[in-house]
Parts: C-alpha cells; sequence; structure tokens
C-alpha cells in the first residue's frame, strides 16, 4: 500500500503519506490538499478491506472515490480529476469570502425558507435533519442572528461556500479537464448525489460529478434509495463517522460500521458474511 500511496502522490503532486500521517489540522484544512487526501483515503481503505459492494455512493469529494470503486473511473483518473477540482474550488473561494454552517433540527420547509430569506444556498440537504447552507460570511451572520425555529446552528471550517454558486469558476476548469477522460460504465449500482438516483452510464456521471461542484449534494435522497433497493447494511471508508451518523438516523435497522482505525477491518468484513 506505501507504494499505491507514492504513485497517487505523484499524480496529484501531494506527499499523501505525510499528509495523512504527520500534518496536522491546519496543513489539511486547505481545500487543495483535504480533497485529494479524502479520495486517497476512502481509495485505500477499500483495497485493504477486499469487499465488493452491490451499492455504492459518495458524499460530495467521495463522489470520485465511489466512481473510482465502481470502475467508472481508474484510480489515477479519480485522482488527477481531484487534483483539478481542489485547486479550482480553492481559487474560486479565494474571490470572496464565503463559508458553510449546519443546520441540524427543525422543520425543513422552515429551514429552506430561512435559508432563502437570506440569499443562502442549501448545499448539502444531508437527511436526518440535517441541512447544510452555503454563502457569504455576511449572509452567514445573518442566518445567526435570524435562525429558524428550534434549529441549531453549527459553523464548519471548510475554506469556502462548497456546491454554491459561488463555485461557478471552478466547474468549466472540471470539465476541461474531464474532457480528456474516457469512462466506463459502473459495474455496480451507483448513486448520484444530484437526485439520489442509480447513474448507468458511466459519461453521465462523469459529467454530474462535473456539475456537483456548483449544485447541491442530495444525500438524503441518497439514503431514500438505498432504503428502496432493500441495503441492510452500510461500510462508510476511511475517515468514516459522518455518513454513519446520518444512517443510523435515517436509516432505520440499517446496520453501519465506519472505517477509522485498522481496527475497524474485522468489524467492517464480519457484517458482509
Amino acid at each position: 500500500m506505501a507504494d499505491r500511496l507514492g504513485a497517487w502522490s505523484e499524480v496529484v503532486g501531494l506527499d499523501l503519506i505525510a499528509y495523512g500521517t504527520t500534518a496536522d489540522a491546519d496543513e489539511i484544512r486547505d481545500t487543495a490538499v483535504a480533497q485529494p487526501l479524502l479520495v486517497a483515503a476512502a481509495l485505500a481503505s477499500a483495497e485493504v478491506l477486499g469487499v465488493t459492494p452491490d451499492v455504492l455512493a459518495g458524499h460530495s469529494v467521495g463522489e470520485f472515490a465511489a466512481a473510482a470503486l465502481a470502475g467508472v473511473l481508474t484510480p489515477e483518473q479519480a485522482l488527477s480529476l481531484i487534483r483539478e477540482r481542489a485547486q479550482a474550488m480553492a481559487k474560486a473561494a479565494a474571490v470572496t469570502e464565503t463559508g458553510m454552517t449546519a443546520v441540524l433540527g427543525g422543520v425543513e420547509d422552515d429551514v429552506l425558507a430561512a435559508l432563502d430569506k437570506h440569499g443562502l444556498t442549501p448545499a448539502n440537504i444531508n437527511g436526518a435533519g440535517q441541512i447544510v447552507a452555503g454563502g457569504t460570511l455576511e449572509q452567514l451572520a445573518a442566518l445567526k442572528d435570524d435562525p429558524p425555529a428550534r434549529a441549531r446552528l453549527i459553523p464548519l471550517k471548510v475554506a469556502g461556500a462548497f456546491h454554491t454558486r459561488h463555485m461557478a469558476p471552478a466547474v468549466e476548469s472540471l470539465r476541461e479537464a474531464a474532457a480528456g477522460v474516457a469512462p466506463a460504465d459502473p459495474a455496480v449500482t451507483l448513486l448520484s448525489n444530484s437526485d439520489g438516483q442509480a447513474v448507468a452510464s458511466g459519461a453521465e456521471f462523469v459529467e454530474r460529478l462535473v456539475k456537483q461542484v456548483s449544485s447541491p449534494v442530495r444525500w438524503g435522497a441518497c439514503m431514500e434509495t438505498m432504503a428502496g433497493l432493500g441495503v441492510t447494511t452500510m461500510i462508510e471508508l476511511l475517515p468514516g463517522g459522518t455518513l454513519t451518523g446520518l444512517a443510523k438516523r435515517g436509516l432505520s435497522g440499517v446496520r453501519t460500521v465506519a472505517l477509522k482505525t485498522p481496527d475497524d477491518l474485522d468489524a467492517a468484513r464480519e457484517l458482509t458474511k
């Protein structure tokens, strides 16, 4: 695996091993570092896990790992595209001071109305009572002063308002990079963040990867599709935790394991038996 990570480091132009083992939180907060690191971590943990899934889905940047695991892209193609995406999004984020705030609880229609009132975008519609708002720092401050009823606001430590109109310049940069890729059709059921539905065409999935940079992530819709497909087990790849937490609230009865350390591998494999 060290050799593999070394080769992937060459693709993304970053020392993934160093960033993944010795770097501090400030060093990996930069989106140009964080995105390639997240995709590499997911791909590496999937390879070590050695389990073939029936359904694949990724949240935001995780869709690039899902595309590789489904055979739509090679790992190297996924990492090359994520390098371009990360750099383009970091550049777009530098244009205007923007951010994101998680809105927990409240009535969904009330939350969406509050975001619309303040000119914010529901950048992540995660289900299980969680929506992430994205916009300018002024808009987020206005939301803090006038929050939706019975909702709790948590500012997120991110570089900008991802999955909003503020990322539009990054879309064209990624589209140009993706034009040089010849994707294959997915070998397993592959769900899209754009609407939660399965996508049978590799070319369409890559186009959705491009568009999702400035479009909302509808993870709640992905979970609804999983429930409809009869999913009984969910393994969240490294660095696991967030999606498993959402699944525990939004996918009743589904068994979950989040890969956080090597100690979690055996538990994940046991669930697939």
